[in-house]
């Protein structure tokens, strides 16, 4: 078995037993985005713990193995981990989680499209928490 072949097992694992799949009864961000390509959704719901680090993480969706697989491996891989961390997360950690750099154009954006709502949230929380300290200089 190649390597090529171990990493496409590990992405269809990740597709049919997703982990972190669901909803949060309470979150403190959310978001949500589509690859109008082809189609592919996900949304992520996370709920801040002390010292602005990702407490818990979970999306939801639909699409292809690639897209689902890479919110997962996210989410796992985000959980714990303070919020500042998203920031430079990059495409290249996407394609290290999922052992491969050789996807065509359309698969990329299948790819990146966790890390792109993780990505929008978080940025919407610090921005509008720093809107809210900056709006009051007496906190």
């Amino acid at each position: 078995m190649s390597s090529a072949d171990i990493y496409r097992e590990l992405i269809l694992e990740y597709y049919r037993n997703p982990r972190n799949f669901g909803k949060l009864d309470r979150f403190d961000i959310e978001a949500h985005d589509t690859n109008p390509l082809c189609g592919d959704e996900v949304s992520m719901q996370i709920r801040v713990g002390a010292g602005n680090t990702i407490e818990e993480i979970r999306f939801s969706g639909k699409g292809c193995a690639i897209s689902q697989a890479s919110a997962s491996m996210l989410t796992e891989l985000a959980k714990g981990k303070p919020l500042g961390w998203v920031k430079g997360l990059s495409k290249e950690d996407i394609f290290k989680l999922l052992g491969t750099s050789d996807l065509g154009p359309s698969r990329i954006k299948c790819a990146l499209l966790g890390m792109k709502v993780l990505k929008t949230g978080v940025y919407g929380y610090l921005g509008a928490h720093f809107e809210d300290s900056d709006a009051d200089p007496t906190r």
